[in-house]
């Protein structure tokens, strides 16, 4: 009998980080102890974003949903025990991508490794930021300028390093279609390698187009998802073929990691989640000529918070269950020659490149942001009618809610919390660093990166010498922002209403009633305190209220508390809306109701919308939030009808 060769398994990995470089160290040490085979680094919004941990915008977001990392000390930390040589190493990290780059190999060259063995990957993939995560920095063209840089340096210093990961996944997160996700993600790997083409040697280029990857989304239809994936790589070895002329197969070939979809997991009766997770795994692992080279699974638990590391092991033994105890990798592709996925690959295929060629005579993904932004939204509020419609079922949330209560959500909340004392101990750290380097070293190296930057020259080896001379991930962009400007990307969410009607009629008639004893149209300001990027919900709740009649006022993401203040007062608002899904609500939103009362808004009712623990929305309530919704609530028409009766009261005291 012949012995049947397996295939190797996908790179487990579990997407964590948090509190501070040391705790997510020994949680990394703790989960490669376990069987994980790749590391996925989580980091705070504030290094996301460019901003020290002591930075007015950081406070009560550092450490919340990643690691806190603001110099070569705590990179120092994060990997410490750890020989980067023979780790493959995946950061989730994009308007920084270069600075923490810069920090891995000063690291790297601390522990004596050969810098050109380096494996992993750096996301790197800022249009995405602008369309559906929100943690950019400067402009569209020298974000694009930044990206290439980085794969360009890695092409002659980091031949083993994925310079670039093109993310589909926060597309899918935001509402896309697949159609969507496969177009807007091919015109980013489009964007960058135009760009990267004058960057580097004719002979490099075909090596430095394999190693483009790309990270993507496996939603809960898996065999939509399966087909697919396999439509990616048929586009890809297309793109590759004929625009750039690659003759080589192996740098042609799709190559991709995946997280599976968060945005279906459910607050409610989350145990299913569970199932929910192992059948959009089987999208990516199931057809061998398109599964994923690295997979990282969400938690059951995380639309209730941070997971615990018990939480995360149990998404990997799932990963473990599959490759070593089924007998999935013992065979070629199940799918080769089902008519039936092929018909679904060419409708997925056709329906891609009818959206390229859109995104094509606009000039491309940089110059299409503001339309791809806005045809997200849409997508995304379709899917959402569809729920509340019940045309699109979802298990305990439109259909069989009633049921036994989760004994896994029993005793602590089933969710990891972020000590508060992280925040002051993280700045304290930051403080003795600074004081401790030498100053002279680090003002040369800023000075060094300015010109560099001004010059239009390639960054990396400037951030490099930075993160030896100590310069922190604040500084680093404060350079960047110099030199580049900052930028607001668009909201998606126009003035004008949509053409929705079904299920409005009452609601647009209780806001012209409430409108009417105000004496003008129900002012709602809409706001994204501190650093939080996913918009999607805070854009739902916006146009939901234009289409019921609301007046809306919406800047997007990224203010301060007192922005949000200074918008409800010159705006007259009647109600205000805040949107924090970082797990910072807490300060941020105490600190939204102090100014308000020093304001003298104090009689503006405020409604907050987040991944909320129900022992937070009580503090919440405590301290003057009129009303608090978490994922559960996914029904906009009954939140809007909140929003109108909220509004009732201040148009009695008008009379």
């Amino acid at each position: 009998m012949t012995e049947v060769k397996k295939d190797k398994p996908w790179l487990f990995r579990t997407y964590a980080g948090h509190s501070t470089a040391a705790k997510s160290n020994a949680l990394y040490r703790a989960n490669l102890a376990k069987g994980q085979t790749g590391l996925s680094v989580a980091f705070d919004l504030p290094t996301q974003t460019g901003y020290d941990s002591d930075h007015e915008l950081a406070r009560g977001e550092v450490g919340k949903v990643g690691v806190p990392v603001c110099h070569l000390g705590d990179m120092r930390t994060l990997f410490d025990a750890i020989p980067l040589e023979e780790m493959n190493t995946s950061m989730t990290i994009n308007a920084t991508a270069p600075w923490l780059l810069a920090l891995y190999i000063a690291v790297a060259e601390e522990q004596g490794a050969d810098v050109r063995k380096l494996q992993g990957t750096v996301q790197n993939d800022i249009i995405k930021e602008y369309l559906s995560r929100g943690t950019y920095i400067c402009p569209p063209k020298p974000s694009l300028r930044m990206i290439t840089d980085v794969a360009a340096y890695t092409a002659g210093n980091l031949p083993k390093w994925n310079p670039m990961n093109v993310c589909s996944y926060h597309l899918q997160e935001a509402g896309a279609t697949p159609e969507q996700e496969l177009a807007f993600a091919l015109a980013t790997g489009i964007a960058v390698l135009d760009d990267l083409r004058g960057k580097v040697d004719p002979a490099a280029f075909p090596a430095m187009v394999g190693r483009i990857s790309f990270f993507v989304n496996a939603g809960i239809r898996f065999v939509t998802e399966l087909c697919k994936m396999r439509a990616f790589t048929e586009l890809w070895d297309e793109v590759c073929r004929d625009r750039y002329g690659i003759e080589e197969e192996k740098y042609r070939r799709f190559r991709y990691g995946v997280q599976v979809n968060s945005l279906g997991l459910t607050e409610q009766q989350p145990e299913n989640n569970v199932y929910r997770i192992l059948l959009e795994t089987l999208a990516v692992t199931l057809s061998k000529n398109a599964r994923a080279r690295a997979v990282q699974l969400p938690a059951w638990n995380e639309a209730l918070g941070l997971p615990r590391p018990w939480d995360q092991q149990w998404s990997l033994r799932m990963q473990q269950i599959l490759a070593y105890e089924t007998d999935l990798l013992e065979y070629g592709d199940l799918f080769d020659g089902s008519p039936v996925i092929a018909a679904k690959v060419e409708v997925l295929k056709a329906g891609a490149r009818d959206e390229l060629k859109v995104l094509d005579g606009m000039g491309g993904a940089i110059a299409a942001i503001e339309y791809m932004k806005g045809r997200l939204v849409e997508a995304n509020a379709d899917r959402l009618n569809r729920i509340e419609a019940g045309e699109t079922v979802v298990v305990g949330v439109n259909r069989w809610q009633a049921g036994e209560a989760s004994p896994l959500t029993a005793g602590d909340g089933a969710i990891l919390t972020v000590d508060s004392a992280v925040e002051t101990d993280q700045i304290t750290r930051l403080q003795s660093w600074r004081q401790a380097r030498d100053q002279r070293a680090v003002e040369a190296a800023l000075a060094a990166l300015r010109l560099a930057a001004e010059d239009g020259r390639n960054i990396m080896p400037a951030s490099v010498d930075c993160a030896k001379a100590g310069v922190t991930t604040g500084e680093w962009a404060g350079v960047m922002r110099a030199v580049h400007g900052e930028y607001r990307g668009p909201t998606g969410v126009s003035k004008s209403p949509s053409n929705r009607t079904e299920g409005l009629d009452d609601l647009r008639g209780a806001v012209d009633a409430v409108s009417s004893r105000l004496g003008r149209r129900l002012k709602f300001v809409v706001g994204k305190p501190g650093l939080d990027g996913h918009s999607n919900g805070a854009e739902q709740i916006a146009a939901r209220a234009r289409d019921c009649g609301m007046d809306i006022h919406y800047e997007g993401i990224r203010l301060t508390p007192s922005q949000i203040v200074a918008a409800a007062e010159a705006e007259a608002a009647h109600v205000v809306g805040l949107s924090i899904l970082s797990g910072s609500h807490l300060p941020l939103v105490a600190e939204v109701m102090e100014r308000m009362q020093a304001a003298g808004l104090s009689h503006v009712p405020v409604v907050v919308g987040g991944i909320i623990p129900d022992e937070d929305a009580e503090a919440l309530r405590r301290i003057g939030v009129a009303r608090v919704y978490t994922p559960k609530d996914f029904e906009l028409n009954r939140i809007m009808g909140d929003i109108v009766l909220l509004a009732e009261p201040k148009a009695e005291a008008a009379e």
